[in-house]
């Protein structure tokens, strides 16, 4: 009997067990299967906290809806009927101490037709005939592997990108966009330029498709998403779960790899899928060949703030559910989501709750990392004043401090996963690297990788 050890019970980790025991029960496989967790529960950056007044989540708050990968896994798991979706309305960008609502027919900020372009307020006269040059301008340099800042730039033109298009995408992709590479944000932009000649026109001729996803983008549970990872593991009977245990080292041993764990305690595995963040990951394989693409990796940080109000959410923009922050602000957060309007079930009184976010590519960053939760606190509720204009005492607070936890992928990022992947393949054959430090930030895509890697297995066997 072979057996197969998925390390790390995150999404990547549990979609990997979960088709792994889907596997075994439809090919009648002779495996055990084990999944080992550092934490006392599952589920890694998923986390729902809840109390009487509101449903909080500590890292991810949704999925996206249209991923080839999520519904389908929803149904496996007979949990449809738990399933919410996220109230659409208007966002705004915060810049210059006011709110500018990003013009509805955008995706992530980039206009969709002229009339689009025309209707923003972020963005000066000049700006936008600037921008207008997309619509006669070849591509003749811009591939997969270019900057999606230097693209977007040469095409629609500084002011646009800087105030309406970086905000937008910045947060969204947690980096500089001149540090990311088209591939691994919007690569069908590039399609759209080379297909029809203009992104602008790309997207117009794509607007349904955009549409149509708008209205229900997001989803999430009734419960909060730990509902999901509370499903995963009522499902997972045909494999063994260890909790609270620490990896700390791989080797191979007479044709087996021996994991050694928490108070030098092993076991044999046949496969190995590590799906812990690359650090983690490089440092259980201890392998100074494996070092140098390890190295290229990079993370960055983020603290995230819940305030919870005594506070009706109709005092907020009618029809807004949050900003994001630009340049030339009073306010020291990076984007700020009405999470009680986004999601009403996260409310029971609608009452108001907002989620503040610090990321660290902010300037301010490093003096706020210095502040204990009371001083961030009062920070978070000086943004929410400056803002919206709104004082209070909260009566509930949630602070999460994800410290080097948010992958961040740069224009080398592609170039390291395959280097490293064949390196794996011959220092470590049947060790598998899976996870967002690889593959994609969304849950979604780890739901995806999660499912080949187990592909992958069963195949080889």
């Amino acid at each position: 009997m072979k057996t197969i050890v998925v390390i790390g019970g995150g999404i990547t980790g549990l979609s990997t067990i979960h088709y792994l025991q889907k596997l075994k029960r439809e090919k009648h496989l002779e495996v055990e299967l084990i999944l080992m967790e550092k934490n006392e529960y599952l589920g890694g950056k998923i986390h729902t906290v809840r109390n009487r007044d509101f449903i909080i989540e500590t890292g991810a708050d949704s999925i996206v809806a249209r991923h080839e990968s999520v519904m389908p896994l929803i149904k496996e798991l007979n949990i449809e009927d738990e399933v919410v979706y996220n109230a659409t309305g208007i966002s705004y960008i915060y810049t210059n101490n006011e709110l500018h609502a990003i013009p509805v027919d955008t995706v992530f900020g980039i206009p969709t037709s002229v009339e689009s372009l025309f209707s923003s307020t972020l963005v000066s006269t000049e700006g936008k005939n600037e921008a207008l040059k997309d619509l006669d301008t070849n591509n003749e340099t811009f591939t997969h592997e270019s900057s999606i800042g230097s693209f977007l730039e040469h095409f629609l033109g500084k002011e646009l990108v800087a105030k309406q298009i970086a905000p937008v995408l910045s947060g969204v992709y947690s980096g500089d966009l001149n540090k990311l590479t088209i591939a691994s944000t919007l690569p069908y932009l590039l399609e759209y330029k080379n297909k029809y000649g203009s992104i602008i026109k790309g997207l117009a001729e794509n607007r349904k498709q955009f549409l149509a996803a708008a209205d229900k983008k997001f989803i999430s549970f009734n419960n909060g998403l730990s509902a999901l990872i509370d499903q995963f593991e009522a499902e997972l009977k045909d494999c063994k779960i260890v909790k609270g245990v620490n990896t700390n080292s791989i080797r191979f041993e007479n044709n087996k790899y021996e994991i050694t764990y928490s108070n030098d305690k092993k076991l044999e595995a046949d496969y190995v899928v590590l799906t812990t963040p690359h650090d983690v990951s490089q440092n259980i394989l201890k392998n100074e060949e494996l070092d140098l693409d390890f190295n290229l990796l990079k993370n960055s940080s983020l603290i995230s703030i819940y305030l919870g109000f005594d506070i009706a959410d109709n005092e907020l923009p009618a029809d807004g559910t949050g900003f994001i922050v630009s340049e030339n602000s009073n306010v020291k957060c990076d984007a700020c989501t009405w999470t009680s309007r986004k999601w009403e079930h996260t409310s029971k009184q609608q009452q108001l709750l907002v989620r503040l976010f610090y990321k660290s590519s902010n300037p301010a960053y490093e003096s706020l990392n210095q502040l204990n939760e009371d001083e961030l606190v009062q920070a978070a509720l000086t943004d929410i004043e400056m803002s919206l204009g709104l004082k209070g005492t909260p009566k509930h607070v949630e602070v999460t401090n994800w410290d080097q936890q948010m992958p961040n992928y740069h224009l080398k990022h592609s170039q390291a996963i395959h280097s490293l992947n064949k390196k794996m393949a011959t220092l470590y054959p049947n060790v598998i690297l899976a996870g967002c430090s690889y593959y994609g930030v969304g849950i979604g895509a780890c739901i995806k990788n999660g499912k080949e890697t187990a592909g992958r297995i069963v195949k080889s066997l």
